[in-house]
């Protein structure tokens, strides 16, 4: 009897597991265009175009509350202040709670819990803020 085929069966069981759970967790910005619609009733990606939010045109990686022509809360303004700017980390924290994140913000959205739909969300605003 060998036990060759048990080690090399046991490997490639192995591999495709580790392979589908990365897939798992790598952001998919499909499923992000998806979650966002959830957002799109306030925001949109046309520049200069705001709705109860500001446009998401070009956001990703700027100063948090400098939109043009949009009115900003107290609190965005408060981080904009204090030099904040929308990376992945401070996207992640805020859409996971943005009252908790911006105390005086006037975003109503209570956020994202599942830290996947996070990622995606966020991949897919990367690749939208871009245009």
């Amino acid at each position: 009897m060998s036990l060759r085929p048990l080690p090399i069966a046991f490997l490639a069981a192995t591999l495709a597991w580790t392979s589908a759970a990365a897939a798992q967790d790598k952001p998919n910005w499909r499923e992000g265009r998806k979650v966002f619609r959830k957002c799109g009733s306030c925001h949109t990606f046309k520049p200069g175009e705001h709705r109860f939010g500001p446009s998401l045109a070009g956001f990703y990686g700027r100063k948090v509350g400098t939109a043009p022509d949009f009115t900003y809360s107290k609190g965005m303004l408060s981080k904009n202040a204090d030099g904040l700017v929308w990376t992945e980390k401070a996207l992640d924290i805020f859409l996971a709670a943005p009252k908790k994140f911006i105390s005086k913000t006037k975003m109503s959205f209570p956020g994202l819990p599942k830290a996947k739909d996070r990622r995606d969300v966020i991949a897919y605003l990367k690749r939208r803020s871009k245009r």
